[in-house]
This record gives C-alpha cells, structure tokens and sequence, in this order.
C-alpha cells in the first residue's frame, strides 16, 4: 500500500524512487543508487523499505520547511522519517539549488555532493543525528564511507559494462 506524504505518495513496498517535483534534473546511475541505500542501510542493521527521494528548488524546500518545520532559511535537504521499526520508510526532500551551490563553494563535483546529500539522508532515517558536534563527525565520517561504497559499486558497474563490449 502507497503512503501519502507531502509531495504525494511514497513507493510500494522496498522500493526507492527519485522524483523531480518542481525542476528537471536527471538522476545518472539510478540502479546503482538503489542497491546502494539498500546496501547502506542493510549495513547499519535495518530493513530497506519504501523510500522516496524528491528533487527540488530551494523556493519549494524552503515552503516545506516552513509549512513543517517552522523553519525560515533554505536547506540542502528534509528528511521526513516513517520508519517502522527496522524497516526504513522515508521521504527525503533534496534541493537541487543548495546541492550545485555547495558543491561550488565546496569545490567538489556537483554528482559527489548530490550522492553526499542523499546518503546523509538515509543516514538520517537510519537515526543519526548530526546536531552535536560529536553527532556530525559521526554523521560525515559514515558519508564519507558510504561514499566510498558507491565509488566501488560504479566502478564494478563500468567494469562489467567494458567486459560485454568487448
């Protein structure tokens, strides 16, 4: 059964999909992706479940931070959690806008700050914090691992294409 959230409905049952709600912008590697959330959060112990990620600009994340979190400013991502028990559930905002501006400022590619920006959401429905400053040495040293893992399951990916070309 679907899940109503705040962009509209979540996937059916373990799946993950990615949305672009009010931009366009294209999502590369998108099997990849799926097996490594799934990876990821099998690896910290939980159950993979219906997951959504939803791209958009900074004026839309910005009104859902409002409207939910009563916050004013612009952030890079939301991640509204609806876990239930082990089994992760979630819809996870991400603003296209503060991904290509941190990744600017941060001087790193925009696809490693995006897949930076996800995983740190899945990292959030997994239940970490990153508040504190102990809490976001945790949080970014798990990104930094995660991310490591995509960079091998992308290579393994290249490889295997090369191999059946040939």
């Amino acid at each position: 059964m679907k899940r109503k959230t705040v962009a509209g409905m979540l996937p059916s049952s373990g799946e993950i999909c990615f949305n672009s709600i009010d931009i366009k912008t294209s999502i590369h590697y998108k099997t990849i992706l799926r097996k490594w959330v799934t990876e990821t959060i099998s690896t910290e112990g939980k159950t993979p479940g219906e997951i959504s990620f939803n791209f958009c600009s900074d004026d839309y994340l910005l009104e859902i931070n409002r409207t939910y979190l009563n916050h004013d400013y612009y952030t890079d991502i939301i991640t509204f959690e609806l876990n239930e028990g082990s089994l992760v559930i979630g819809d996870i905002y991400i603003s296209i806008d503060r991904v290509k501006e941190n990744a600017e400022s941060l001087n790193v590619p925009y696809q490693t700050e995006l897949h930076r920006v996800m995983i740190h959401g899945i990292l959030h429905l997994c239940g970490y914090k990153d508040k504190g400053k102990k809490d976001a040495k945790q949080m970014r040293d798990k990104e930094d691992y995660y991310l490591s893992l995509f960079a091998g399951l992308k290579h393994k990916q290249q490889v295997f294409h090369v191999k059946q070309q040939i």
